[in-house]
């Protein structure tokens, strides 16, 4: 195995204190990976457990702030560590994020297909659930963006500026 200038390994894989693979390169505020000596954004810490309340405001947060790979990595979190009968809720939440990560990065397929994928997976949950403001959110307006955002991706064939067309989760400021 060669290493490069900074001393690493070329053949060898990032690994957390528990011997996982991790990718350790910086990230920019799209989770994209940066060369090591780049400086990237500050990484989303994984398996946080919060409140629903607390998922969606952070989220929320990351969302405005330009950076929904790092809201997707929230909604993950509450996907993984919420009660089952949410499961779905969550993971639509995650995939609408990372859709609109996607087609930040210019990916047209992939974002609208996510975009769609994870709207619809909203809609069947609050069908199913038979609520529309979980914790406050919006979800038929969620549903609408997402769909709406999916179309317009598809129609310019470019990026979308992810803090622009950011969604408000608990529906729109008058």
């Amino acid at each position: 195995m060669g290493s490069t200038s900074s001393g690493r390994s070329t053949g060898a894989r990032d690994r957390d204190g528990e011997g996982r693979a991790r990718n350790a390169r910086p990230r920019d505020g799209l989770g994209r990976p940066l060369p090591y000596e780049a400086q990237g954004v500050a990484r989303q810490p994984e398996g946080i457990v919060r409140t629903p309340e607390q998922s969606v405001a952070e989220a929320q947060g990351l969302l405005d702030a330009g950076r929904p790979f790092h809201a997707h990595e929230v909604f993950e979190d509450a996907w993984k560590s919420g009660p089952q009968e949410e499961r779905e809720l969550w993971r639509g939440l995650a995939q609408v994020a990372v859709g609109l990560t996607h087609a930040a990065r210019g990916n047209v397929t992939g974002g609208a297909r996510l975009l769609r994928r994870g709207a619809g997976g909203v809609e069947q949950w609050a069908a199913q659930s038979g609520r529309q403001r979980p914790y406050g959110m919006d979800l038929v307006g969620l549903v609408a963006w997402g769909r709406g955002l999916a179309d317009d991706v598809e129609a310019g064939g470019g990026t979308v500026d992810a803090q622009a067309r950011a969604p408000r989760l608990r529906g729109q400021v008058p």
